[in-house]
Protein backbone atom coordinates (compact mmCIF):
# COMPACT_ATOMS: atom_id res chain seq x y z
CA UNK A 1 0.00 0.00 0.00
CA UNK A 2 0.96 3.67 -0.52
CA UNK A 3 0.05 6.99 0.12
CA UNK A 4 0.28 9.93 -1.94
CA UNK A 5 0.08 13.15 -0.03
CA UNK A 6 -1.63 16.39 -1.40
CA UNK A 7 -0.48 19.72 0.26
CA UNK A 8 -1.94 22.77 -0.48
CA UNK A 9 0.33 26.14 -0.30
CA UNK A 10 -2.93 27.62 -0.07
CA UNK A 11 -6.31 25.36 -0.39
CA UNK A 12 -6.74 21.94 -1.48
CA UNK A 13 -10.41 21.64 -3.61
CA UNK A 14 -12.13 18.52 -4.31
CA UNK A 15 -11.52 19.57 -7.90
CA UNK A 16 -7.62 19.54 -6.86
CA UNK A 17 -8.53 15.96 -5.55
CA UNK A 18 -10.54 14.46 -7.80
CA UNK A 19 -7.95 15.91 -10.78
CA UNK A 20 -4.91 13.68 -8.82
CA UNK A 21 -7.43 10.73 -8.18
CA UNK A 22 -8.09 10.58 -12.71
CA UNK A 23 -4.24 10.88 -12.44
CA UNK A 24 -3.20 8.42 -10.52
CA UNK A 25 -5.58 5.97 -12.65
CA UNK A 26 -4.70 6.51 -15.29
CA UNK A 27 -0.62 5.93 -14.31
CA UNK A 28 -1.61 2.70 -13.31
CA UNK A 29 -2.60 2.98 -9.42
CA UNK A 30 -5.02 1.12 -8.53
CA UNK A 31 -6.85 3.52 -6.01
CA UNK A 32 -8.09 2.85 -2.64
CA UNK A 33 -9.86 5.42 -0.68
CA UNK A 34 -8.85 8.92 0.28
CA UNK A 35 -8.63 10.54 3.70
CA UNK A 36 -7.75 14.37 5.15
CA UNK A 37 -4.64 14.83 6.65
CA UNK A 38 -5.47 18.33 7.66
CA UNK A 39 -9.18 19.43 6.11
CA UNK A 40 -8.70 21.77 2.87
CA UNK A 41 -4.87 21.74 3.19
CA UNK A 42 -3.64 18.41 2.76
CA UNK A 43 -5.12 14.60 1.60
CA UNK A 44 -3.85 11.17 1.57
CA UNK A 45 -5.20 9.34 -1.57
CA UNK A 46 -4.12 5.36 -0.75
CA UNK A 47 -3.41 3.26 -3.54
CA UNK A 48 -1.90 0.17 -4.63
CA UNK A 49 0.96 -0.11 -7.70
CA UNK A 50 4.62 0.83 -8.33
CA UNK A 51 5.15 4.49 -6.95
CA UNK A 52 6.90 5.91 -9.31
CA UNK A 53 4.62 6.36 -12.38
CA UNK A 54 1.99 7.74 -9.95
CA UNK A 55 4.69 10.24 -8.05
CA UNK A 56 4.99 11.34 -11.92
CA UNK A 57 1.54 11.90 -13.08
CA UNK A 58 1.38 13.70 -9.88
CA UNK A 59 3.68 16.11 -9.47
CA UNK A 60 3.26 19.86 -10.70
CA UNK A 61 -0.30 18.37 -12.46
CA UNK A 62 -2.41 20.86 -10.05
CA UNK A 63 -0.99 24.39 -8.91
CA UNK A 64 0.01 25.24 -5.96
CA UNK A 65 0.32 21.93 -4.25
CA UNK A 66 3.06 19.37 -3.60
CA UNK A 67 2.59 15.63 -3.49
CA UNK A 68 5.01 13.06 -1.79
CA UNK A 69 4.92 9.90 -2.64
CA UNK A 70 5.77 7.03 -0.11
CA UNK A 71 4.93 3.90 0.99
CA UNK A 72 1.80 3.42 3.86
CA UNK A 73 3.81 2.07 6.57
CA UNK A 74 6.33 3.94 8.59
CA UNK A 75 5.71 7.39 7.38
CA UNK A 76 6.13 9.02 10.64
CA UNK A 77 9.94 8.90 10.47
CA UNK A 78 11.98 9.35 13.60
CA UNK A 79 15.50 10.63 12.14
CA UNK A 80 15.26 13.77 10.64
CA UNK A 81 18.97 15.42 9.92
CA UNK A 82 18.34 18.58 7.25
CA UNK A 83 20.97 20.86 6.20
CA UNK A 84 20.75 24.79 7.21
CA UNK A 85 21.47 27.67 4.25
CA UNK A 86 18.32 27.93 1.76
CA UNK A 87 16.60 24.91 3.56
CA UNK A 88 16.25 25.85 7.59
CA UNK A 89 17.16 29.60 7.00
CA UNK A 90 16.15 31.84 3.98
CA UNK A 91 19.62 33.00 3.20
CA UNK A 92 23.35 31.63 2.03
CA UNK A 93 25.60 32.75 5.30
CA UNK A 94 28.91 33.06 3.61
CA UNK A 95 27.16 35.27 0.44
CA UNK A 96 25.53 37.65 3.44
CA UNK A 97 29.44 38.15 5.14
CA UNK A 98 30.90 38.59 1.60
CA UNK A 99 28.07 41.19 1.40
CA UNK A 100 29.31 43.23 4.12
CA UNK A 101 33.06 43.07 2.48
CA UNK A 102 31.23 43.81 -0.74
CA UNK A 103 31.86 41.24 -2.73
CA UNK A 104 28.48 39.17 -2.55
CA UNK A 105 28.07 39.35 -6.36
CA UNK A 106 31.18 37.35 -6.90
CA UNK A 107 30.48 34.60 -3.87
CA UNK A 108 27.01 33.89 -4.53
CA UNK A 109 27.80 32.94 -8.22
CA UNK A 110 30.12 30.42 -7.62
CA UNK A 111 28.22 29.21 -4.33
CA UNK A 112 25.58 28.91 -6.67
CA UNK A 113 27.13 26.93 -9.40
CA UNK A 114 28.71 25.06 -5.82
CA UNK A 115 24.86 24.01 -5.23
CA UNK A 116 24.10 22.97 -8.65
CA UNK A 117 26.95 20.68 -8.53
CA UNK A 118 29.43 22.41 -11.08
CA UNK A 119 31.79 22.89 -8.69
CA UNK A 120 33.92 20.48 -6.11
CA UNK A 121 31.93 21.96 -2.60
CA UNK A 122 35.40 21.45 -0.49
CA UNK A 123 37.37 23.73 -2.99
CA UNK A 124 34.29 26.32 -3.85
CA UNK A 125 33.98 26.80 0.20
CA UNK A 126 37.67 27.48 0.58
CA UNK A 127 37.90 29.49 -2.26
CA UNK A 128 34.28 31.66 -0.90
CA UNK A 129 36.08 31.28 2.65
CA UNK A 130 39.15 33.04 1.35
CA UNK A 131 37.62 36.08 0.13
CA UNK A 132 36.90 36.97 3.69
CA UNK A 133 40.13 37.04 5.53
CA UNK A 134 40.74 40.46 7.21
CA UNK A 135 36.88 40.81 7.54
CA UNK A 136 35.99 42.23 11.38
CA UNK A 137 34.55 38.88 13.45
CA UNK A 138 32.37 41.47 14.87
CA UNK A 139 30.12 41.18 11.25
CA UNK A 140 29.33 37.74 12.07
CA UNK A 141 27.06 38.69 14.82
CA UNK A 142 25.49 41.91 12.71
CA UNK A 143 25.16 39.15 9.89
CA UNK A 144 22.94 36.95 11.83
CA UNK A 145 21.03 39.58 13.53
CA UNK A 146 20.20 41.44 10.22
CA UNK A 147 20.01 38.89 7.71
CA UNK A 148 19.75 35.35 9.18
CA UNK A 149 15.88 34.39 9.09
CA UNK A 150 14.42 30.86 9.69
CA UNK A 151 12.28 29.18 7.22
CA UNK A 152 8.69 29.05 7.64
CA UNK A 153 7.62 25.75 8.44
CA UNK A 154 10.57 24.90 10.36
CA UNK A 155 10.34 25.14 14.28
CA UNK A 156 6.95 23.30 13.67
CA UNK A 157 8.94 20.44 11.69
CA UNK A 158 11.59 20.15 14.30
CA UNK A 159 9.72 20.62 17.38
CA UNK A 160 6.61 18.50 16.31
CA UNK A 161 9.37 15.49 15.54
CA UNK A 162 11.40 15.90 18.65
CA UNK A 163 8.24 15.72 20.68
CA UNK A 164 6.60 12.64 19.26
CA UNK A 165 10.43 10.66 20.06
CA UNK A 166 12.35 11.49 16.98
CA UNK A 167 16.12 12.75 17.02
CA UNK A 168 16.49 16.03 14.94
CA UNK A 169 20.11 17.26 13.57
CA UNK A 170 21.24 19.82 11.60
CA UNK A 171 23.82 19.20 9.23
CA UNK A 172 25.63 21.76 7.49
CA UNK A 173 28.34 23.17 4.97
CA UNK A 174 28.08 26.60 6.56
CA UNK A 175 29.83 27.85 9.87
CA UNK A 176 29.60 26.93 13.09
CA UNK A 177 28.80 30.45 14.29
CA UNK A 178 25.50 30.46 12.32
CA UNK A 179 24.90 26.82 12.68
CA UNK A 180 24.84 26.88 16.34
CA UNK A 181 22.30 29.50 17.10
CA UNK A 182 20.39 27.94 14.45
CA UNK A 183 19.79 24.49 15.58
CA UNK A 184 18.77 26.31 19.25
CA UNK A 185 16.29 28.51 17.69
CA UNK A 186 14.46 25.89 15.72
CA UNK A 187 14.30 23.12 18.23
CA UNK A 188 17.52 20.61 16.96
CA UNK A 189 19.21 18.54 19.37
CA UNK A 190 22.77 19.00 17.80
CA UNK A 191 24.45 21.06 14.98
CA UNK A 192 27.48 19.82 12.75
CA UNK A 193 28.94 22.54 10.74
CA UNK A 194 32.52 24.03 9.68
CA UNK A 195 34.58 26.37 11.92
CA UNK A 196 35.34 29.42 10.65
CA UNK A 197 39.10 30.62 11.00
CA UNK A 198 39.38 33.98 13.60
CA UNK A 199 42.29 35.17 14.67
CA UNK A 200 42.43 38.72 16.46
CA UNK A 201 38.94 39.61 16.04
CA UNK A 202 39.21 39.31 12.36
CA UNK A 203 38.58 36.51 9.92
CA UNK A 204 41.37 34.66 8.88
CA UNK A 205 40.14 33.47 5.32
CA UNK A 206 40.33 29.95 6.19
CA UNK A 207 38.11 26.89 7.52
CA UNK A 208 38.96 24.26 9.24
CA UNK A 209 39.77 20.88 8.06
CA UNK A 210 37.88 18.57 7.15
CA UNK A 211 35.25 20.37 5.99
CA UNK A 212 31.53 18.99 6.09
CA UNK A 213 30.49 18.08 2.66
CA UNK A 214 28.35 15.68 0.99
CA UNK A 215 30.31 12.53 2.12
CA UNK A 216 29.98 14.10 6.05
CA UNK A 217 26.59 14.59 5.96
CA UNK A 218 25.87 10.99 4.53
CA UNK A 219 28.02 9.99 7.52
CA UNK A 220 26.20 11.90 9.91
CA UNK A 221 22.88 10.56 8.71
CA UNK A 222 24.20 6.49 8.83
CA UNK A 223 25.80 6.97 11.96
CA UNK A 224 22.98 8.65 13.95
CA UNK A 225 20.85 5.76 12.55
CA UNK A 226 22.77 3.25 14.05
CA UNK A 227 23.79 5.12 17.12
CA UNK A 228 19.61 5.19 17.93
CA UNK A 229 19.19 1.47 15.64
CA UNK A 230 16.75 2.87 13.56
CA UNK A 231 16.77 1.30 10.07
CA UNK A 232 16.76 3.94 7.25
CA UNK A 233 13.27 3.33 5.88
CA UNK A 234 12.53 5.56 9.44
CA UNK A 235 15.08 8.36 8.53
CA UNK A 236 14.00 11.40 6.94
CA UNK A 237 16.38 14.08 4.99
CA UNK A 238 16.03 17.04 3.65
CA UNK A 239 18.26 19.70 1.62
CA UNK A 240 18.58 22.08 -1.55
CA UNK A 241 22.36 21.84 -2.91
CA UNK A 242 24.15 19.11 -4.88
CA UNK A 243 26.23 18.37 -1.39
CA UNK A 244 23.10 17.58 0.23
CA UNK A 245 22.68 14.38 -2.93
CA UNK A 246 24.30 11.78 -0.82
CA UNK A 247 22.33 11.43 2.51
CA UNK A 248 18.91 12.52 0.53
CA UNK A 249 19.91 9.19 -1.61
CA UNK A 250 20.42 7.46 1.79
CA UNK A 251 17.60 8.56 3.56
CA UNK A 252 14.37 5.81 4.03
CA UNK A 253 12.72 9.99 2.59
CA UNK A 254 14.79 12.43 1.26
CA UNK A 255 13.36 15.84 0.02
CA UNK A 256 14.62 18.61 -2.15
CA UNK A 257 13.35 21.55 -0.62
CA UNK A 258 12.93 24.45 -3.24
CA UNK A 259 16.01 22.58 -4.52
CA UNK A 260 18.12 22.94 -7.72
CA UNK A 261 17.66 20.31 -10.59
CA UNK A 262 19.64 17.85 -9.93
CA UNK A 263 18.65 17.34 -6.71
CA UNK A 264 15.31 17.44 -7.09
CA UNK A 265 16.11 14.32 -9.52
CA UNK A 266 17.85 12.72 -6.83
CA UNK A 267 14.74 13.04 -4.09
CA UNK A 268 12.30 10.46 -3.47
CA UNK A 269 9.94 13.84 -2.88
CA UNK A 270 9.95 17.54 -3.85
CA UNK A 271 8.57 20.36 -2.08
CA UNK A 272 8.78 23.53 -3.67
CA UNK A 273 5.49 25.38 -3.58
CA UNK A 274 4.98 24.94 0.44
CA UNK A 275 6.88 25.49 3.26
CA UNK A 276 8.90 23.14 5.64
CA UNK A 277 5.06 22.30 7.60
CA UNK A 278 4.56 20.42 4.35
CA UNK A 279 6.71 18.02 5.76
CA UNK A 280 4.47 16.92 8.93
CA UNK A 281 1.27 16.91 7.04
CA UNK A 282 3.44 13.59 4.66
CA UNK A 283 4.00 12.25 7.81
CA UNK A 284 0.61 12.30 9.22
CA UNK A 285 0.44 15.30 11.29
CA UNK A 286 -2.31 17.08 11.65
CA UNK A 287 -2.39 20.44 12.75
CA UNK A 288 -3.83 20.02 16.45
CA UNK A 289 -0.04 17.71 16.96
CA UNK A 290 1.83 20.35 16.18
CA UNK A 291 4.38 21.73 18.61
CA UNK A 292 5.23 25.49 17.29
CA UNK A 293 6.96 26.41 21.06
Amino acid sequence: MFIATLIAADRLSSGDISAAEDALAEAGGYFMGRSWVELDRACDLLFSSPPDPVRQALEGLVSGVDVVVQGEAGRRKRLLVADMDSTMITVECIDELADYAGRKAEVAEVTERAMRGELAFAEALRERVAVLKGLDAAVIDRCHSERVRIMPGAQALVRTMRAHGAECILVSGGFTVFADRVAKTIGFSRAISNLLGIEGGRLTGTVAEPIVGADRKREVLLDAAAEYDLELAETLAVGDGANDIPMIEASGLGVAYRAKPRVAAAAAARIDRCDLSALLYAQGYSKREWVTD
